[in-house]
């Protein structure tokens, strides 16, 4: 399959294994085989990320770039891996050859993460961002650095909330205006209110999720899988099968994948948020725990510790402030458990699921090549 000619706009061409095409005009590479796929994804990366930044150079106005607006455009919407457009070009892929308004299109996710982060940070008082300072820490330390009257705190928060509402907007008008017509777009709508309703409510939930309220695994996986899950994987799978026009046992097989991935990705976060450093999430490690956060790993933990060490978590958590020490201690605890352990065997079990949804003819060789390197990727949370 080589795709339609699209002139200056090309971007890249898919084609049947065995073919001698090594790329299209656009010059990335061939998505053919498994090995081909690392160049391939961080060609998409590229030119997502060269979408977003023409379309915030011509839409942010300039007295937004005046306060600061620009740079913290760049953290939260150019910063990231690009996994949501990805997936959402890869389900495109899965029922018509390459398109650039397709990838235009997928490049509209990265808007709407960039809300979804910028708010999130705000909620959670988060101090950082992909390793440097959230945005309502950069608005704050610009209004007290001015001079201007007021509370530096709540205007950097209320200044971060009114970014992110903009991006919400900017995001549905890339996905509108993004060369696709309406009449393929038509499908789409439904898929992306769920998506943006299923966010927002997963958010509403995590605002009351705290480990001290002892919630169950389910729950708490419910939650996870609507403002994270579904959302990074899924509905923007379907959302580009959608696009392209895919029968119903294609998008069914999506389905089934992304929920799949997008549990296992949950998970790894999980761990992350217990175990992992900041060099790795850009977040600070003691995140998770410092906040009380529901995870999946330290509710696990609750229900697999020895009573002993149960008790002792819970005392842990219920203390008002969780100094290094203490925050040392309850990862002993957590790990001891062997709660990290039943997660990882948790999201092995998912990548398994989530391959075995792709084990049938209706998708090509390169596209369960891809989507199982993408489900890696989120697994283990990998480059």
């Amino acid at each position: 399959m080589v795709a339609r000619g699209l002139g200056k706009g090309s971007v890249m061409t898919i084609v049947s294994p065995g073919s001698t095409v090594a790329a299209s005009a656009g010059g990335i590479p061939v998505l053919a085989a498994e090995d081909s796929f690392p160049r391939w994804r961080a060609a998409v990366r590229r030119a997502v990320l060269g979408e977003i930044q023409g379309f915030l150079l011509r839409e942010c106005p300039p007295a937004l770039r005046r306060l600061g607006a620009q740079e913290v455009l760049r953290q939260y919407a150019i910063g990231g891996k690009c996994l949501r457009s990805t997936f959402m070009y890869l389900g495109w892929l899965c029922g018509a050859p390459d398109d650039a308004a397709a990838l235009r299109a997928a490049a509209s996710l990265e808007l709407l993460h960039a809300f979804a982060l910028l708010q999130d940070d705000v909620m959670d008082q988060s101090a950082t961002r992909r390793a440097a300072p959230a945005a309502h820490v950069r608005f704050a330390a610009l209004h007290r650095g001015s001079g201007a009257p007021g509370s530096s705190t709540r205007y950097g928060e209320s200044a971060a909330t009114l970014l992110g509402d903009m991006c919400l907007v900017w995001a549905e008008r890339m996905l509108r205006e993004s060369g696709c017509t309406e009449s393929a777009l038509r499908p789409v709508w439904p898929r992306y209110d769920a998506m943006r309703l299923e966010l927002a409510t997963g958010q509403f939930a995590d605002l009351l999720n705290d480990a001290r309220t002892e919630p169950t695994p389910a729950s708490v996986l419910a939650i996870a899988r609507a403002k994270s899950g579904n959302y990074t994987v899924r509905r923007p799978l379907e959302m580009g099968a959608a696009l392209a026009g895919c029968p119903a046992p294609v998008l069914e097989a999506l389905g089934r994948y992304g929920t799949a991935v997008g549990e296992a990705f949950q998970l790894r976060d999980d761990i992350l948020g217990v175990l992992g450093s900041q060099s790795v999430t850009g977040k600070p490690a003691d995140g998770d725990l410092a906040e009380r956060t529901a995870t999946t790993v330290l509710v696990l933990a609750r229900e697999m510790a020895t009573p002993s060490a149960r008790a002792e978590l819970a005392e842990l958590l219920n203390r008002p402030r969780l100094g290094a020490e203490e925050l040392d201690r309850a990862r002993t605890l957590i790990v001891e458990s062997g709660a990290p352990a039943e997660a990882e065997a948790m999201i092995a079990e998912r990548v398994a699921r989530a391959r075995s949804a792709l084990d049938s003819a209706i998708f090509t060789a390169p596209l369960r090549a891809a989507l199982g390197s993408m489900a890696t990727a989120c697994a283990e949370r990998v480059a």
